[in-house]
């Protein structure tokens, strides 16, 4: 039986924004955060835990942070030069009236 997660890590929610491609089907980007979370030790989302972040992120509502930037340097999932980039990229977006 394959464990699956009741509740997204905070690393997995990353993965999922960082893996997902215009373009790319859900069910690759699925694949690709199964095999992320096989390296973080950690259950496997399920496929429609991703797909809804997935859309949640197409639609702009995800948006990467100060979370997830101090998640991505203290675990070393991302590079430094990759965080600052992100965080530099959403000051660019518009801003919610």
């Amino acid at each position: 039986m394959t464990r699956s997660a009741p509740r997204l890590d905070q690393r997995l929610l990353a993965a999922i924004a960082d893996l997902d491609r215009k373009g790319r089907p859900i069910a690759e980007t699925n694949r690709l955060v199964g095999e992320a979370a096989a390296r973080l030790g950690l259950p496997k989302p399920s496929y429609e835990q991703v797909r809804q972040v997935v859309h949640r992120g197409r639609n702009g509502r995800r948006v990467y942070g100060a979370r997830d930037a101090v998640i991505d340097i203290s675990f070393r999932t991302a590079a430094p030069e990759v965080v600052v980039r992100r965080l530099i990229e959403r000051e660019r977006l518009p801003k919610d009236k």
